[in-house]
């Protein structure tokens, strides 16, 4: 019988949620949504990302950034949220941290809070609806 070993996969690639020193990438996840923040946790988790922490609204998100920081290396926001936006939030975790990394997370039509948010410092943005692909390529864009 043959086994997986006798068919070698062209196909195969390394997982990308990892550093060069095998690590996971470390992210938090800040959407009001609980179907987005599910959404992001398995596009990442199955690429080796480790989900840190997530948070419901920019307070939470900015009270989490700090409680885990520096074990960090990234942030999901998403810009319309109760209690704190997510512009709000990144600015916040930036005065905190300025190397922080946020990605931020829009709805389509949120164009002038997206740029906002990129002259602010987010280091790039992704639309909603999510995409795999295009969420992975902005993640691994935002990394580098």
């Amino acid at each position: 019988m043959k086994t997986k070993q006798d068919f070698p996969s062209i196909n195969e690639r390394a997982p990308e949620g990892f550093k060069d020193d095998g690590n996971s990438y470390r992210v938090l996840i800040v959407d009001d949504s609980m179907f987005v923040t599910k959404q992001i946790s398995q596009i990442l988790s199955s690429e080796g990302f480790e989900i840190v922490g997530t948070a419901k609204d920019g307070q939470e998100g900015l009270e989490k950034y700090k409680e885990i920081y520096p074990n960090v290396d990234f942030v999901t926001m998403d810009i319309t949220m109760p209690k704190m936006d997510g512009v709000t939030a990144m600015e916040k975790i930036l005065e905190f941290d300025k190397e922080a990394k946020v990605i931020m997370i829009s709805a389509l039509g949120k164009q002038d809070l997206v740029k906002k948010s990129l002259l602010l410092g987010a280091k790039n943005y992704i639309v909603k609806p999510l995409d795999r692909q295009k969420v992975l390529e902005r993640v691994l864009t935002s990394l580098k």
